[in-house]
């Protein structure tokens, strides 16, 4: 149906996961929504209930969301799976109901294959966005590894299956892209930044931010397996004594216990703070206030956490895995280290810390123009141009064009 221009042009965002659930995914999608409602669109999502109960619509700042009764994930602590007749029946029914200009899936699961097979059915445009590794779902799926294989290669199959329908196939970066052409046998997918609003975690005009008492490293993150915080708490037995480095750890999850232990086995609990769920102001703080920020995650597709810091003027350690490594420029902004080694961690840690501050803050300036090149609007305007008509070839010219990396 083509699209009536006395109206708003209406997007319908279709995601497995979404706020209060916190993670990258998520995060993406409400930034994303909101950035179109402020642009003039009429925004709407759909996703899991967070909660149990009937089917709900909710109505928030940034879209309209449209809750899908779930159940909770009996191995994970927050998800929700919703029945795929349940997701397809409501899906159909919602885009009857208010017949978007476009289809957004944020994924190939649940929810997203019902918004792909309608959006076919239907003949709406459809854009697909991959946020996701199929392995990440190892920790989560009971029995052994050679079972678990078989689903994630049953998962890139489907991605594959479902997102090759798409008009445009998009994920956050270069090396993603790579592993969905390799994986999922997808012919075409342009590397689209999530975006980030730089100028959110830059230092307000005549705003003081007290500094840590102790040279103080930075994890903002789910507290899951794939992300690797035991390497950071190991990696603080292995710094320099004279430094005296502590930790903050920023965001929850199942690993909260068994790292809280993990620290006081190591006898580093005086030197590492657990803050928990923390609210915007209070993150973009951390963020201004870290004098480095660490990332030893081995399965991100983007890092958003590792932007935000970048665009708080902070210099990076991240681990040398997936797409981590082209937000690191040597020396420069940051450094690598060999994914799950607490002590070449520590070495790069010292590396950073050790410098006087007039050197810390040139990284910290590093990152932060490295972090621009990721700016929201320039994402936001190669997003619109998706949703009117641009082909594939087309957005890899806009992207080539706006020196996105």
């Amino acid at each position: 149906m083509p699209h009536d221009q006395r109206t708003p042009f209406r997007v319908l965002i279709a995601a497995d996961t979404y706020p209060p659930h916190v993670n990258g995914a998520a995060k993406s999608c409400f930034r994303l929504a909101t950035e179109l409602t402020q642009h003039g669109y009429d925004v709407h999502v759909v996703a899991p209930n967070h909660i149990s109960g009937p089917d709900m619509v909710e109505f928030y700042d940034e879209a309209t969301v449209h809750r899908l009764k779930s159940y909770a994930a009996p191995t994970h602590e927050y998800y929700r799976l919703v029945m795929p007749w349940h997701a397809s029946r409501a899906v159909h029914e919602l885009i009857s109901e208010i017949s978007p200009d476009v289809i957004h899936a944020q994924c190939h699961y649940m929810i997203g294959d019902a918004a792909i097979t309608a959006a076919e059915q239907r003949r709406i445009r459809l854009i697909c966005t991959n946020h996701f590794m199929p392995e990440n779902l190892d920790p989560f799926i009971p029995g052994p590894q050679f079972f678990k294989n078989i689903v994630s290669k049953q998962s890139w199959y489907d991605m594959g299956r479902l997102m090759r329908k798409a008009n445009v196939v998009t994920t956050p970066t270069p090396l993603s892209a790579e592993n969905m052409n390799l994986k999922a046998q997808l012919d075409y997918v342009v590397p689209v930044s999530n975006g980030i609003d730089v100028a959110k975690y830059e230092l307000r005009e005549d705003e003081n931010i007290s500094p840590h008492p102790h040279p103080t490293v930075l994890f903002v993150g789910r507290l899951a397996v794939e992300k690797h915080v035991d390497v950071l708490l190991n990696a603080l037995t292995h710094t320099d004594t004279a430094l005296n480095v502590h930790a903050e750890i920023i965001g929850d999850g199942e690993q909260r216990d068994d790292l809280h232990d993990l620290a006081k086995e190591l006898g580093v609990e005086d030197r590492v703070t657990f803050r928990g769920l923390v609210s915007d102001e209070e993150l973009r703080e951390a963020y201004l206030r870290a004098d480095v920020f660490a990332q030893p995650c081995t399965a991100e597709l983007q890092s958003l956490a590792s932007l935000e810091a970048m665009s708080a003027s902070t210099p990076v350690v991240l681990a040398n895995a997936l797409a981590l490594p082209h937000l690191v420029n040597e020396g420069v902004n940051g450094y690598l280290f060999e994914p799950n080694n607490p002590e070449d961690m520590a070495e790069k840690l010292n590396a950073i810390l050790g410098l006087n501050a007039e050197a810390r803050a040139a990284m910290g300036e590093a990152s932060h123009a490295f972090a621009s090149t990721h700016a929201h609007e320039k994402i936001l305007n190669i997003i619109e141009k998706m949703y009117r008509g641009a082909t594939m070839d087309e957005v890899a010219v806009m992207i080539s064009d706006a020196k996105l990396r």
